[in-house]
Formats: C-alpha cells, sequence, structure tokens
C-alpha cells in the first residue's frame, strides 16, 4: 500500500509539474495560428488550444497528444463532406464548446464528427453536431464522460445514415445530459460494460432511442425516448438496470417502447411506458424484476414470447391498455403480484386494499389477434367481450396459471 500511494503522488506531482508548464494556443483567422489542426500540431502536452468565434473549414484533426479544446462562443468547424473531423488518440483529452457540421458519409468507412480510439480520461462536453454521419464515436476508450451535447441529424434512410453517441467495446463512461434527434440509433453499445447513460433525451430517430448489444452490467436513468422507430432495444446483455425513464409515442407496426432479446437478471424499475404500439417486447428474457412500473395507453403493455422465465411483476399500474398482456405459450412460472390493473372488476369486501378475486391480463381476444392480426378490427365488439368472459371462467387457450392472486384497488402512486 505504501509503495502505491508513492506512485499515485508521484502522478499528482507529475502531472502538476505539466500543467505548470501549459500555454494556451490561441486560434482565429488574425492569430499567430488561423488552423485548428497547425494550433493542434505545434502545442506542447496539456496545453490548452482556444478557438475563437468564427468558421473554421477543416477535417482529420489529430489530437495525439493530451490537450484541452475549448471553443469561445461556439466556433464553427465546417468538414464540408470531406470525412472525419477530430480524432483523438490520446489519453487526457477535453472537446468543450464546439460547433461541428457537415461530416463526411461513407459506404466503407465510419467517419465521425468525434472519434475517441484507445484512450482514457477523455471528456466531450458542450459540443453541437449537425450535418453528421456518426456523431460521437468511442472506439476502445474507457473512463470517460460525454455530458451536455447536442446532436441534430437529418437521416432519411438507415444504410446512409449513422448513430449519435456509439461505444464500440468501451469500459467505465457516462453519457449524461444529451439531446440526440434524427440519426439512425440516437446512443449505440456494444461490447460496452459498465456504461453509466443518465438525463438524455433521445427522440425522432430511424431505428432505435438506445441500442445494447453484447454489454453487461450498465445503468441507464432518468432518460426519455420519444417518437423513434422503436424506443429502446437491449439485446444478448445481462445485469442491465432501467430505471425511471420515460418510453412514449413509439408507433409503428413492428414498434414498441422497450425490446427485451436475450436478457438476463435485469432490473426495470420506476418506468414510464405511454402511448407506445407495444410497451414491453420480451423474448428469451430471465430474472428480471419488473416493479413500480407504469403502462398507460399502449396497444399491449406487455408482450411476452417464448422462453421467458422466473420473472417478476410486482407493484405496477396497468392504465387503458388495449391490452395489458399478450402470452404465446401455454407454460408460466412468471410471478404477478399486487398490481394495479384498470380492466379489474373485482371487489374488495375486508377493506384491506387487495381484490378478493384473482385477475387474468391474458384476454382471450389478444391470443387470437397474435394469429391472425386482421382481427383487430373487432377491438370493443361485443362478440369480443363475451369470448373474453367465457376465457376468463374458464381457460383453454391462455395460460391457466398466469393471474394476479392479490390485484390492488387503487392506482399506485
Amino acid at each position: 500500500m505504501l509503495i502505491m500511494g508513492r506512485f499515485f503522488l508521484f502522478g499528482i506531482l507529475f502531472l502538476s509539474i505539466f500543467s505548470l508548464k501549459a500555454k494556451t494556443l490561441v486560434v482565429c483567422s488574425d492569430c499567430e495560428y488561423s488552423s485548428i489542426r497547425d494550433a493542434v500540431s505545434k502545442s506542447s502536452k496539456f496545453d490548452t488550444v482556444l478557438i475563437r468565434k468564427g468558421t473554421y473549414k477543416e477535417f482529420n484533426i489529430l489530437v495525439d497528444k493530451p490537450l484541452t479544446l475549448l471553443g469561445e462562443n461556439y466556433p464553427v468547424i465546417d468538414g464540408e463532406d470531406r470525412g472525419e473531423i477530430i480524432r483523438i488518440v490520446s489519453d487526457n483529452v477535453t472537446i468543450d464548446g464546439l460547433y461541428i457540421i457537415n461530416v463526411g458519409t461513407s459506404y466503407t468507412t465510419d467517419y465521425a464528427a468525434i472519434r475517441v480510439v484507445k484512450s482514457e480520461n477523455f471528456l466531450i462536453q458542450n459540443v453541437i453536431l449537425e450535418k453528421l454521419f456518426f456523431g460521437i464515436y468511442l472506439e476502445k476508450s474507457n473512463n470517460g464522460k460525454v455530458y451536455n451535447n447536442k446532436i441534430n441529424g437529418d437521416a432519411v434512410d438507415e444504410y446512409n445514415s449513422g448513430n449519435g453517441i456509439q461505444l464500440w467495446y468501451c469500459h467505465n463512461v457516462q453519457v449524461d445530459q444529451n439531446i440526440v434527434r434524427g440519426v439512425r440509433d440516437g446512443i449505440y453499445l456494444e461490447f460496452s460494460d459498465n456504461i453509466m447513460i443518465n438525463n438524455n433525451v433521445s427522440k425522432n430517430n430511424l431505428r432505435y432511442g438506445l441500442h445494447f448489444m453484447f454489454s453487461n452490467d450498465d445503468v441507464y436513468t432518468n432518460n426519455t425516448f420519444e417518437n423513434n422507430g422503436a424506443g429502446v432495444a437491449v439485446m444478448f446483455s445481462k445485469k442491465i438496470t432501467m430505471r425511471n425513464n420515460t418510453f412514449s409515442k413509439n408507433w409503428g407496426t413492428a414498434s414498441f417502447g422497450l425490446l427485451l432479446k436475450e436478457i438476463n437478471d435485469a432490473e426495470i424499475t420506476g418506468n414510464i411506458f405511454t402511448n407506445n404500439t407495444i410497451g414491453i417486447n420480451v423474448e428469451g428474457s430471465n430474472r428480471i424484476n419488473y416493479y413500480n412500473n407504469e403502462f398507460i395507453s399502449n396497444g399491449w403493455a406487455l408482450k411476452v414470447k417464448g422462453a421467458c422465465y422466473t420473472n417478476s411483476f410486482v407493484n405496477n399500474n396497468f392504465l387503458h391498455n388495449s391490452f395489458d398482456i399478450s402470452y404465446n405459450s401455454k407454460i408460466n412460472d412468471n410471478v404477478f403480484k399486487e398490481n394495479y390493473w384498470s380492466d379489474y372488476s373485482g371487489y374488495d369486501l375486508n377493506k384491506d386494499g387487495i381484490g378478493d378475486v384473482p385477475y387474468r391480463p391474458v384476454k382471450l381476444f389478444s391470443y387470437i389477434v397474435n394469429r391472425t392480426p386482421e382481427t383487430i378490427i373487432l377491438l370493443r365488439s361485443l362478440f369480443m367481450d363475451i369470448i373474453d368472459f367465457s376465457e376468463k371462467v374458464s381457460p383453454i387457450f391462455t395460460p391457466d396459471k398466469l393471474m394476479d392472486n392479490s390485484p390492488l384497488m387503487k392506482r399506485i402512486k
């Protein structure tokens, strides 16, 4: 421990010496440096490149040493559609206060406004990106932060558009308070663990607001996913915490607020799913706790497909959904307990707040619609009400053990 302490103190001393020697290089049209690329190449470690307000037509700016690139009144870096704008290949780099436009588009290279490669301790903040291919692309980089950026894309087709914020093989990164619009995926993670995604707004994107692939031990909280092709897709991952997010207005024939595919040991708590075609679409996902969520005015609140076991649904509100649950298997070992269901019509004779009659949330009509989608036109018809009632009395097609034995009489606040 003594040796480690000495190394730590030596590191602090080392950085302090560099910071004392650091200088500021000013870039403007009539300054010593009129080019950002020139100022970066002439700078020393831990210097600051201060970029005055103006327009700089540059691309392929390589940051290969610890530096701060600081914009004054949001200077514009115009890449003129020629390629990547800024590439960071050093530790301890800060990008702050820039306005970057016209990233090059390529079908063979993922050009980005800002790319961070094999770097540690980076900070990208207060950046505005427009007319982009990929926005902020983190590649094999760790222990950094992407904070308070605005990414406004103009994507029309998935095949020629990129993602707003992308993490590939990254660890211990914070993605906080960003606004991402008009790209393919708002935020995309692949093989990225221990990522914190908090307080972001991801809306009006072509595919997903947030997309996980093969990423574990990640947390996303207090985000808004609105009017995307689909809200969030969490796929082939484990130990994901999803807390206090809002999934809204993700409409379409194959759309949903949240997709879970091959997910294990996760927590979904305190989220709001409202006005989505499907609130949560679940497939092959196990040991997930759904607690204290609200499902409001969705087509389907939950659509549960095959191989979903040992999940727990407790203290959730199901309010005015066309279907609360769709379930395509006769086998059920998932627990539904003490949820509030707006369609529940039971009674509470002992006034303990819990219904005396169990509630069966799977309607026969949802089973029929799954098999024959065209029958949706019969929704709200008297005939469907009759067959739903008959199935409730004597279940044949729906899981006879899928019920909430203690439904709540009042909405959970």
